[in-house]
């Protein structure tokens, strides 16, 4: 659902009939039964709104929906390995009670996030500049007397080298940037290339590859600290991924889009739906 919403439905301001949500996720094998399931639980987390027309149901995100999606898209299709680096980390380290385990764990999905990896015992490191964004989660989170923030530089003989060595796994990151390019480049050609095959796929069948290609894409970021291109081995996976990415996304993007704009249009004829995608 986070998939449809992120990469079909969030240029939309207005809300979504719940049939076409259905008809969206049908080729996917999911029921009418398992979609509305879905919606309520989201709707419940406050990731969607929902509001009722007549007998009808329609979905919109909401504010707090719209900023995790926005953000993400903002990873996926924008990488920032070639930010300028310092050469400073930024060192956090905190200390929360054991019987405070489930705010632990919140606050270490969000440095991961951020793009911190840890090197135990209550203790991170980025390279990026995220002093802002620490601010703002030690708000969100109510922890400003359990964390202690600050810039450093290694004052031993110990190398940037080993210090991502530590806090980062690259070489499996590496290879799984590198599995999917090799994987992907192979549907590239028979999706993307002007052959006869290309020319007949339906748009549903575009519609389909480019939410598998977002869906198993999406989850770089989640793993990827985005760490200055200087840090990184050479080569690095993440630009071949992210090339095969692009290119077959932008091939299968018009017929995708043009599918989605057609199961939209396909509200309920005694709702006056003016908002409808043109």
């Amino acid at each position: 659902m986070f998939t449809l919403f992120g990469e079909y439905l969030l240029g939309r301001s207005d809300s979504v009939w719940v049939g076409s949500l259905i008809a969206l996720l049908e080729p996917f094998g999911l029921t009418e039964g398992g979609v509305r399931t879905a919606l309520s639980r989201m709707a419940k987390k406050d990731w969607l709104s929902s509001e009722r027309r007549g007998k009808s149901s329609f979905y919109a995100l909401t504010d707090r929906g719209r900023a995790l999606l926005e953000e993400g898209q903002q990873r996926i299709y924008h990488p920032s390995w070639d930010q300028a680096w310092s050469g400073d980390w930024l060192v956090l380290a905190y200390s929360i009670p054991e019987n405070a385990r489930s705010l632990r764990d919140r606050l270490r999905d969000r440095l991961a996030w951020l793009g911190f990896g840890s090197m135990g015992n209550g203790l991170w490191i980025s390279p990026r500049d995220v002093e802002q964004d620490v601010r703002a989660l030690s708000a969100s989170l109510n922890l400003h007397d359990h964390l202690m923030c600050f810039k450093a530089r290694p004052a031993t003989d110990l190398s940037d080298d080993e210090l991502v060595r530590r806090c980062w796994d690259l070489k499996a990151l590496h290879r799984s940037y590198t599995d999917f390019a090799q994987r992907w480049k192979r549907e590239s050609y028979t999706a993307g290339a002007p052959t006869p095959a290309a020319k007949d796929e339906s748009d549903v069948r575009a519609f389909v590859l480019r939410f598998e290609l977002i869906h198993e894409f999406r989850r770089f970021p989640l793993e990827d600290p985005f760490l200055p291109r200087v840090l990184l081995p050479k080569p690095w996976g993440g630009d071949d991924a992210t090339d095969v990415f692009r290119d077959l996304h932008d091939r299968l993007m018009g017929p995708a889009d043009k599918w989605v704009s057609k199961v939209l249009r396909n509200t309920p004829p005694h709702i006056d739906h003016s908002l409808s995608v043109p």
